[in-house]
């Protein structure tokens, strides 16, 4: 029961909506606003912008489309922005709905669909370009909607947003959703800096219920239990506060049970659900359906099931959380397989799953597993619809093209209701799986976790199968943050009545460790802000060198820099007082212990230098050694980076730092050798014939080779290093003849402290001295790092572009240049090299393919390194001026060292011929040739292209040869993907 004065509020608020556009724009749903909707839209109706922080699923897009219907009514413009172009086709989809074709446009780079429309659906990077530019089309704006505005944490794009948000006309009101993080205040406090009054909304509440379960072994087992051992609910309505992690998870201790990866299965196979996955039921138990007898949910039975729910156990009595012969029921069984997992899900009525499997190679196995376990979880009669769907959305294929984007096994898994989604698919069958999948007609998707950005796809529950995935550099656990993104998929409102969220127990399953994840719901928001080369002039072509400053300075990065400089500050202040005390401490009553110490680090300087140099010398002797080997000959290599046995295959002497040896060893892989690889000069044990250079290319070649190597190495036992050792070894040590080293150490003995008893004592606290003195100083260096740190790069990037001309005057007054009104309209993270081959004419002489293959050169990055050499188009225009841009290349990284700043990336030209040779005509089985780049790999890259060449339209003398490659590049499946 409310208080009176509660019920005052809430009776005074409702009446100063009603008879107001919030109260029209409530009429639309057939449920009441929730509370932190109804406070965010009063706030836009009151005039201020809004920040509102809130849980996937959430409907945080209420209050971006009260924005949209504000702007209609008081005649004004409104841009609805979104990170990616799924999530702007989807909004575009949507507004569309509700307000008609003629209302809504859509920019999205390579879509233009009724710019001049009122409401304007937009990536963030096309409204950056507009304000840079000064659109005519931001004339009459009111509002701008930043959907995910969270993604400004992100490395490579996030700084768009924060340019967004400074630049845009301080008139417009802003209305920024994102994700619940857990410094929304201050990120509220930033955009109220910025942008003037702005409400910030935060909701941590879920409105549909999310059950947490692990799955261990075949048993379905709730997370979190009350006293009594009941299921509770960890978020959203019905959550409550006093719960525990489940005992019998916790006495579990180390899982052995993991996902099997092979292809078969145990219990899918002939699997047929007949339409029995659906959502809020399904013929399966509910999960929670008897959680008040063991806590847990057991599947019986394997193979094909009956119509009919299972029986597992007693229906009553009190829940049992130990015992022998309880534990040893539930210990795990053999490895699960995917098959399994999806029958359980359906068992337990949690179909339609999304499960998460952090790579794409995992998807797609799934789903083959899936396949040759012939799981089947649709009806006759949903098969027959999803064909229906393929046949129609799939005809744009060209036949061709079927068997290398692998459409027929696509195809089946999809009628049997299951697909994989993830960025290496074609764009066009990610669509089709979202659309099945919305349409309840796919129960099941394995997926990476792009798909948690946003994208609008329904899900009763969620499948995490591990809690660690490869960011990049190593395996790391999920954070927090990640784990609520994923798992708030489970569930969405006005369409399950609840979400269930299950993770698969592994090898070190730790229950504690998974509830800690599942109770912590937010992660902090950090600026990737930072000034640009494309930036910088954009800036200077408006404002003066103070206010461009000014401006840097205004972003979120800097407030966050400035807001840490208190705590640094107080850091450095606590490590002085304890580096005092240390110096206090430091007294040995048989001399000068710092003395002592000095001559330590001098002794072990000396022993460095002697180190290096040695190594040096080692570098030299295997420097020449490489240079001398000859194709065939058989090398022993003694360790390093490379070890073993393997036979010289080809030697490049031209190589900086070289010469590079291409090698290939006794396994069939093919690397390459330099100087510094091995620590010790290669030895030449023998010698053998070997193909031709063209002919390894080959697998067949390479392992035919490898055989032969290892039948020449037949019968010889030493180890590579021995062999290394007879023929030299390393370069002798110099340390025990050095005369400075040994000055040293006589200086050392002779020292009075050398006998002091206590030396070992007195040394851990110069230690420790010293450690805080290092930190002290590296905490100052990050005080003065941080102040005003956006501004003195900016300065350093406007000394550099002075320096190469696309800038000109000095001091306070800096304007761009003609060059520098060209790079002011490149949008690349290669913006500045592109500018200067543009400059120096590089690419005047290519032809548009050749012009395609450059520009996928300069957009390109591999996922991960590779030992092969990159295909080069058999375009001698090309290679000319690929060599020429590769010298630009360092020019501009050796420039941008002499100013401080971190060097451009050079160009890859990893996709070159298959862009040369798409740019040609060919097939894309053609093109790709034996690269196995995935086909949304491609289509991405693609596009990168199209939209780097559409930059270079207006440049004078390479325009028409851009439009020309644009052309080539956008068509088949491409240009395809674009139709709305």
């Amino acid at each position: 029961m409310t208080s009176p004065s509660e019920r005052y509020a809430a009776w005074s608020a409702e009446r100063r909506i009603q008879g107001t556009e919030l109260d029209r724009f409530r009429d639309r749903f057939a449920f009441d606003l929730d509370p932190f909707q109804v406070t965010a839209c009063t706030a836009l109706q009151d005039g201020r912008s809004v920040l509102v922080a809130a849980p996937t699923g959430a409907g945080k897009t209420v209050v971006g489309e009260f924005a949209v219907q504000l702007a209609l009514a008081g005649g004004r413009k409104v841009f609805y922005t979104a990170p990616i172009k799924a999530l702007s086709n989807q909004k575009h989809g949507e507004l569309v709905e509700w307000l008609g074709a003629e209302k809504v446009g859509l920019l999205t780079g390579d879509v233009s669909v009724r710019p001049e429309a009122p409401v304007v659906v937009m990536t963030t990077e096309v409204l950056r370009n507009m304000l840079y530019a000064g659109s005519s089309a931001l004339d009459g704006l009111g509002f701008v909607v930043m959907d995910e505005v969270h993604y400004l944490a992100d490395r490579l794009r996030g700084p768009v947003w924060e340019e967004v948000i400074i630049q845009l006309p301080p008139t417009v009101q802003l209305v920024s959703l994102s994700a619940t993080v857990s410094n929304a205040e201050e990120f509220g406090a930033w955009l109220d800096e910025v942008r003037g009054s702005t409400a910030v909304i935060v909701s941590e509440a879920r409105p549909v219920p999310l059950w947490q379960h692990v799955l261990v072994g075949d048993e379905l087992m709730d997370l979190f239990v009350d006293d009594a051992g009941r299921a509770v609910v960890s978020q959203g309505p019905g959550a409550r506060g006093e719960r525990r992690v489940n005992p019998d998870l916790e006495r579990l201790g180390s899982i052995t049970a993991r996902i099997g990866d092979g292809p078969g299965g145990r219990g899918g196979r002939g699997h047929d659900g007949h339409g029995g996955a659906r959502q809020g039921g399904g013929r399966g138990r509910d999960p929670r359906g008897r959680r008040g007898t063991q806590g847990r949910h057991r599947r019986r039975g394997r193979g094909p099931r009956d119509d009919g729910p299972r029986q597992d156990g007693p229906r009553g009595g009190a829940p049992r959380h130990g015992g022998g012969e309880e534990r040893s029921a539930r210990a795990p069984g053999r490895p699960l397989r995917r098959p399994d997992v999806l029958a359980v899900l359906d068992e337990a009525g949690l179909l339609p799953a999304i499960c998460f499997i952090f790579s794409r190679a995992g998807c797609d196995g799934a789903v083959r597993q899936c396949t040759m376990a012939h799981v089947r979880l649709t009806s006759p009669a949903e098969r027959s619809r999803i064909r229906a769907v393929l046949d129609e959305r799939l005809a744009r294929i060209p036949f061709e093209d079927e068997d290398v984007l692998a459409i027929p096994a696509f195809r089946r898994a999809a009628e049997n209701g299951y697909a994989a989604h993830h960025a290496g698919m074609l764009p066009l069958l990610k669509s089709v799986v979202e659309e099945l999948f919305a349409a309840g007609l796919i129960k099941a998707v394995f997926a990476t976790e792009t798909l948690a950005l946003g994208i609008n796809m329904p899900a009763r529950s969620v499948v995490l199968e591990k809690l660690s995935k490869y960011n990049g550099v190593e395996h790391a656990d999920l954070t927090p943050g990640e784990f609520t993104q994923l798992t708030g998929r489970a569930g969405r409102r006005g369409i399950d009545v609840e979400g269930h969220a299950v993770v698969i127990a592994g090898p070190g399953f730790d229950a504690d460790a998974v509830a800690s994840l599942a109770s912590r719901r937010t992660y902090p928001l950090r600026s990737a802000f930072r000034p640009t080369y494309n930036m910088a002039v954009n800036l200077l072509d408006r404002y003066d060198v103070r206010a461009a400053r000014e401006s840097l300075e205004m972003s979120f990065a800097q407030f966050q820099a400035d807001r840490s400089v208190v705590g640094l500050a107080r850091r450095a202040r606590e490590l002085e007082e304890t580096e005092a005390a240390y110096r206090e401490a430091l007294d040995c009553e048989r001399g000068d212990i710092r003395e002592y110490a000095a001559l330590l680090e001098q002794i072990s300087e000396r022993e460095k230098t002697l180190s290096r140099e040695r190594a040096a010398a080692d570098r030299d002797r295997a420097r020449s050694t490489l240079a001398g080997l000859r194709r065939g000959d058989v090398l022993a290599l003694p360790g390093g980076k490379r070890q073993g046995f393997a036979v010289v295959v080809g030697i490049d002497k031209a190589v900086l730092g070289g010469p590079e040896v291409l090698l290939l060893g006794t396994e069939g892989r093919l690397r390459t050798l330099r100087p510094g690889d091995v620590p010790a000069p290669p030895a030449v044990v023998d010698t053998m014939r070997v193909p031709a250079p063209d002919r390894l290319s080959k697998p067949r070649t390479r392992k035919d080779t490898a055989a032969a190597l290892r039948q020449r190495l037949a019968g010889r036992h030493e180890n590579p290093r021995e062999s290394v050792r007879r023929a030299g070894g390393r370069t002798p040590s110099t340390a025990a003849t050095d005369e400075r080293l040994q000055q040293l150490r006589e200086t050392l003995r002779a020292h009075p402290c050398h006998a002091c008893p206590d030396l070992d004592a007195h040394l851990r606290w110069i230690s420790r001295a010293r450690s805080v003195e290092k930190e002290r100083a590296s905490v100052l260096r990050r005080v003065e790092g941080r102040t005003s740190s956006l501004a003195r790069r900016f300065d350093q990037v406007c000394a550099l572009l002075l320096e190469l001309g696309y800038l000109e005057g000095h001091g306070e007054d800096l304007r761009p240049t003609a060059g520098g009104l060209r790079l002011r309209r490149l949008f690349s993270d290669r913006d500045l090299l592109i500018a200067e081959c543009l400059e120096q004419g590089l690419w005047t002489d290519l032809d548009p393919a050749a012009l395609a293959a450059m520009a996928s050169a300069m957009c390109y990055e591999a996922r991960r390194e590779g030992a092969d050499s990159a295909e080069l188009p058999a375009d001698e225009p090309f290679v000319r001026a690929l060599e020429q841009t590769l010298r630009a290349a360092e020019r501009l990284a050796a420039a941008e060292r002499r100013h401080g700043l971190d060097a451009t990336a050079a160009p890859d030209p990893g996709i070159a011929a298959v862009m040369h040779r798409w740019a040609l005509g060919s097939h894309y089985a053609v093109a790709v040739g034996s690269t196995a780049l995935p086909a949304g790999d491609f289509v991405r890259q693609c596009r990168q292209v199209i939209d780097l060449l559409d930059q270079l339209v207006p440049v004078p003398g390479i325009g028409p040869t851009a439009r020309a490659a644009i052309d080539r590049v956008r068509r088949g499946f491409v240009s395809q993907e674009v139709d709305l």
